[in-house]
């Protein structure tokens, strides 16, 4: 993956955040999910005041791009922080993980990332090592 790839995927992250409904942590967060085909999907975290339903910015990518039938992807990038400036590096929660690990092989990239300058690389079999998946379900 290029840098500049990489770049155009942090921003819009970064962008998707501005559609974020946080008014209760006023955490707001914003991926981009690219897809084998180099197709992007972006999502963003949606609060709700029983928080159970709430749902983070990496599934609500993941959803849409599988509600759109396509399950094949390469990296997702995820900005978030407190206000309207991303302030922190923002990985990924374990239920997002696991929704990674249904679709994606361990080698998986996600970025996280504050701007376009300061950004980590990591793979899902690093943030989700054993991991239980599809394969587990599978007769040998």
């Amino acid at each position: 993956m290029d840098e500049k790839l990489i770049r155009e995927l942090i921003e819009m992250a970064a962008d998707s955040r501005r559609y974020s409904y946080a008014p209760y942590s006023q955490y707001r967060v914003g991926a981009a999910l690219l897809a084998e085909d180099g197709r992007v999907f972006t999502g963003c975290n949606i609060e709700n005041a029983a928080y159970g339903p709430s749902m983070c910015a990496e599934r609500t990518a993941i959803f849409k791009a599988v509600s759109e039938n396509v399950r094949d992807f390469e990296a997702i990038c995820v900005v978030g922080g407190k206000g309207d400036v991303p302030s922190d590096y923002s990985v990924p929660c374990g239920v997002c993980r696991q929704v990674m690990a249904e679709f994606c092989d361990s080698s998986f990239r996600i970025i996280v990332a504050k701007d376009t300058e300061h950004f980590n690389i990591y793979t899902l079999g690093e943030l989700l090592p054993k991991s239980f998946g599809p394969d587990n379900l599978t007769s040998g």
